[in-house]
C-alpha cells in the first residue's frame, strides 16, 4: 500500500494547468499574387495563421490578406471581424466572416457569412460592412483570403477571429473545440498592429483543466483507492476497524471534489452554447447520482448481524465498482474532449495499470491469507498421538 500512496502523490504533482502558442514569423513573407504588397502584418498566435493588411483610417479602407494553412487540405477556413469589441470573451456570435471552403473539383470557394449562432453553418449571406475584391486561392497547401473592408473611420482597432473546420457534403461543420481553436480570438490595433489575446477563451480553457484535474484526482484515483482500501485491509484484523474509518474518509473527500469537478462542468456547459458532450455529460450525471446514493446508503448502512446487512453489502459492492468503471471511461471521454498533452494521459494510463497490477497482486495475496486460515481455523487443536500429546 505504502507504493500505492507514492504512486498518487507523484501523480498528483505532475498535474498542472499550461498554455501553448507558436511564434512565427510574416514579415518576409513576398509571395503574394497580382503584386499585392501590404503595409502590416501579424503573426496570430493560433492555427498557423497570418494576417497581413493597409489600412487608411481617413475612408476607413482596410486591405488585408489573410493566411491559413489548414491540418487538413479539406478544411474550411475563416477570417472574422467583431464589430462589438465588448464582446471579446465570446467574439464568434456576431462575428462578419470571410470563408474558404475547398471543392472537390479542387476550386476554393470564398464568401461572406455572418455568424448569428454557434450552430452556424457558414451560409452564404451579407456583411454589416462593405467587402469588395474578395478572393482566394491555394499556395503550398496554405490558404489565402484576398478582401478590401470599409470599416467606420473612427475605427483604429478591431476584434478579430479566425478558425478552420472540416467540411461535410459541401458544408461546413462545426470547428473543433481544442485550445488552440477556442483561443483564436483577440483584438487587433490597426495602426500600431499590435494585438493582445480576448482572454475569454484561455478562461474557458482554465476552467476545463480544473474540471479535469477535480474528476480525476477524485473520481478516477480517489475512488479506486479507496475501494481497495475497503477491498484488501479488512481482511487482516488488526486493521479493524482502521480500514473503515480510511475507507469512508477516502470516498467521502472523494465525492465531495468530485462534485466540486462535476457543477464546474454544469457551468461550463451552460456557458458554452451550442457545444455538448453529450455522453460526456450524461456518464457525468449518472455518476453523481450513484455517487449520491452511496453516500447516502452508508447512512442507512444495517448492523453486521442484521438482516438486511448481506444484501446492502451486495448492493454497496457493486454501485461501487459502478461507479469506478463509469469513472474511469468518463475520465478518457474527457481526455478525447480536452486533447491535452499525451503525457497527461498517457500518466493517467500509467496509473490505472499500476494500482490494477497492485490490486492483482493484493488480491492474490488476500485468497492465501484467507485460505490459510481456514485451514488454520479447520485443524484440530488438540489430540493424541501424532501431535505430540502421546506415546
Amino acid at each position: 500500500m505504502a507504493a500505492m500512496f507514492k504512486l498518487l502523490i507523484a501523480f498528483c504533482a505532475l498535474i498542472s494547468l499550461s498554455s501553448f502558442s507558436d511564434a512565427q514569423t510574416c514579415s518576409s513573407y513576398n509571395k503574394f499574387t497580382s503584386n499585392r504588397v501590404f503595409t502590416s502584418c501579424s503573426n496570430l498566435p493560433y492555427l498557423n495563421a497570418f494576417l497581413h493588411w493597409t489600412f487608411d483610417q481617413s475612408t476607413g479602407n482596410l486591405k488585408m490578406a489573410y493566411r491559413h494553412t489548414p491540418s487538413a487540405s479539406t478544411n474550411w477556413v475563416a477570417w472574422a471581424i467583431n464589430p462589438d469589441l465588448t464582446k471579446s470573451q465570446k467574439a464568434m456570435t456576431g462575428a462578419q466572416a470571410l470563408v474558404a471552403i475547398p471543392q472537390t473539383s479542387g476550386a476554393l470557394t470564398v464568401r461572406t457569412s455572418p455568424i448569428t449562432g454557434y450552430g452556424t453553418s457558414l451560409a452564404n449571406g451579407s456583411l454589416s460592412y462593405d467587402v469588395t475584391d474578395l478572393s482566394g486561392e491555394v499556395q503550398s497547401g496554405e490558404v489565402i483570403i484576398y478582401a478590401t473592408w470599409t470599416l467606420p473611420t473612427t475605427t483604429t482597432s478591431i476584434l478579430q477571429v479566425w478558425q478552420e473546420g472540416t467540411v461535410a457534403s459541401g458544408t461546413p461543420q462545426q470547428h473543433a473545440t481544442d485550445a488552440a481553436n477556442l483561443n483564436a480570438q483577440g483584438t487587433l490595433d490597426l495602426l500600431s498592429g499590435q494585438t493582445a489575446s480576448s482572454g475569454g477563451a484561455s478562461s474557458t480553457l482554465k476552467k476545463k483543466n480544473i474540471h479535469a484535474v477535480l474528476n480525476v484526482v477524485s473520481w478516477g484515483i480517489l475512488m479506486p483507492f479507496g475501494a481497495m482500501v475497503a477491498r484488501y485491509l479488512k481482511t487482516f484484523k488488526a486493521a479493524d476497524p482502521a480500514w473503515f474509518y480510511l475507507h469512508a474518509g477516502c470516498q467521502t473527500s472523494a465525492y465531495i471534489v468530485g462534485v466540486a469537478g462535476w457543477a464546474t462542468g454544469i457551468k461550463l456547459g451552460s456557458d458554452s452554447a451550442g457545444i455538448q458532450y453529450d455522453t460526456h455529460r450524461n456518464i457525468g450525471i449518472t455518476l453523481f447520482c450513484i455517487g449520491t446514493l452511496q453516500v447516502f446508503a452508508l447512512l442507512l448502512r444495517p448492523n453486521k448481524d442484521h438482516k438486511f446487512r448481506f444484501y446492502w453489502n451486495i448492493y454497496h459492492h457493486l454501485t461501487g465498482y459502478l461507479v469506478i468503471t463509469l469513472s474511469i471511461v468518463n475520465i478518457f471521454k474527457g481526455f478525447d474532449i480536452l486533447k491535452p498533452d499525451k503525457k497527461w494521459k498517457n500518466s493517467y494510463i500509467g496509473l490505472i495499470i499500476a494500482l490494477a497490477v497492485q490490486a492483482a497482486l493484493l488480491e492474490a495475496y488476500t485468497w492465501y491469507v484467507v485460505v490459510k486460515r481456514k485451514k488454520a481455523e479447520k485443524a484440530p487443536h488438540g489430540a493424541n498421538g501424532v501431535n505430540g500429546y502421546g506415546a
